[in-house]
């Protein structure tokens, strides 16, 4: 299976959703299924905006 976001990428998102002290140590497994949804949801926002600034250019 091909890797959608880096570890790096990741866990920025969720430093802005305020839960990477569950994660530091690399495991995902931590997070509640709603943090999981966030974070796929911040995702998604991010691309959307990178494809409209790219539309734009």
């Amino acid at each position: 299976m091909a890797k959608i976001m880096s570890e790096e990428t990741k866990y920025e998102f969720a430093k802005e959703l305020g839960f990477a002290h569950k994660v530091k140590d690399g495991d995902w497994g931590n997070i509640t299924t709603k943090e999981a949804g966030s974070l796929v949801k911040k995702a998604i926002e991010k691309a959307q905006n990178s494809m409209v600034q790219e539309e734009r250019q």
